[in-house]
């Protein structure tokens, strides 16, 4: 009889503790022994440099998993699969990098709470994707959204599933890669305006190319305002704006001369400045003009095109000549502070993302990354640069 109770006592005592170990047999039987269930979790228990780019698995033998929770110090949880036989769990996800891991595993039949804790290794190179527009922003109809990426991607496809954007009213939209460092996305034609559009990064840990990781997971929203859109006729020296489909307003303007041609096509505004410095020798022109105090200036290409304000040119010049180093040139007055000017009534009109297009400039077409001016690319053209 006591030989009975002592053994009873034994059976208590191992049947209460948990394992804090990735390897752990079963609970004790009635008879003393232990059942043949072990549990193993991978990555194991303890380590504090485990891999984040493979899924975490428990398993069991001996047995049938009852549940298995894998949660993060901050309280996130990895959701996962067991396999039809219930013997094998597999998170969905991989584990984030740098943060620790606590599994709990409970098999059928069995009152033991099977733990183990491990800690994921930081990447060693991260990359980010700088996005235009801001979040928050409204923006014109032509405004794509554009990604520059602080390191030379060699896996776009994996980078760029990682990456979507939507937009209410719903529009199909598709990514192009200009260089292993910029993606942009836009749709089939401008945006419709009043439209909602989301960028959903989810780069963290997603390796861009060999041993360098992204890092960012967010989302980030801008709507498209109303629509305005500017074509520039340079052999009639005018500029016709229209806005939502109506024409609002007519400039006389100046193009490019001979020899300094104006690029055609379809140009986005990406940048404005009510005044600033426009300096020769910073686009390839050596000390054909300095002049720091340029008004109304809205950037059209990143090569130097601006569609600007205009105050040391005859007034003559505007609807009669092209004479400028390129850009398209408005009557203004120097100060930028005549709102009465077609400069300061233009730019006062617009917005990043409105689009000018440029015509019969006797120059080609703008080099599509040039800027953000993909709509001079035909949408098959488009969709051919995609990597997903």
């Amino acid at each position: 009889m006591l030989t009975a109770l002592g053994a009873a006592s034994l059976v208590s005592v191992a049947g209460c503790g948990g394992r804090d170990e990735s390897e752990a047999g079963g609970k004790a039987s009635a008879a003393g022994g232990r059942s043949a269930a072990k549990v193993t979790v991978r990555p194991t228990a303890g380590t504090t440099g485990a891999d984040f780019t493979e899924p975490v698995t428990v398993a069991v033998s001996g047995g049938t998993l009852a549940d298995v929770s894998v949660m993060a110090e901050g309280g996130s949880r990895l959701t996962g699969t067991f396999n039809d036989a219930r013997t094998r769990w597999t998170s969905d996800a991989h584990p984030a990098s740098g943060t620790t891991y606590t599994v709990t595993a409970g098999v059928e039949d069995d009152d033991t709470a099977h733990t183990s804790r491990f800690t994921t290794k930081k990447p060693g190179a991260t990359f980010v994707g700088y996005f235009t527009p801001e979040d928050g922003s409204t923006s014109g109809v032509g405004m794509p959204v554009s990604l520059a990426f602080t390191k030379a991607v060699g896996d776009r496809a994996a980078v760029q599933k990682a990456i979507t954007v939507t937009a209410e009213p719903d529009v199909e939209i598709v990514g192009h890669w200009f260089s292993d460092t910029r993606l942009d996305f836009r749709p089939r034609t401008y945006w419709a305006a009043g439209t909602k559009i989301t960028l959903a990064l989810r780069l963290k840990d997603v390796e861009g190319a060999d041993g360098v990781y992204g890092t960012q997971d967010k989302d980030v929203t801008f709507h498209i305002g109303r629509e305005q859109i500017s074509v520039v006729d340079l052999k009639a020296r005018s500029m016709t704006v229209r806005r939502d489909g109506e024409e609002i307003a007519t400039y006389d303007v100046t193009g490019g001369g001979s020899g300094y041609e104006t690029w055609a096509g379809k140009m986005v505004i990406s940048e404005r400045f009510e005044e600033t410095r426009m300096d020769s020798t910073t686009v390839g022109l050596g000390d054909e003009y300095d002049i720091d105090d340029v008004p109304h200036a809205q950037r059209l290409t990143t090569s130097g095109t601006f569609i600007h304000g205009n105050y040391w040119a005859a007034a003559s010049v505007f609807g009669t000549s092209n004479t400028s180093h390129g850009c398209i040139g408005l009557r203004d007055a120097q100060g930028a502070d005549d709102s009465s000017t077609p400069g300061a009534r233009f730019y006062a009109g617009s917005m990043v993302g409105d689009v000018v297009e440029v015509r019969r400039s006797g120059e080609e077409t703008v080099a599509p990354a040039n800027g953000l001016n993909g709509w001079n690319l035909s949408w098959a053209e488009w969709k051919a640069g995609s990597a997903a």
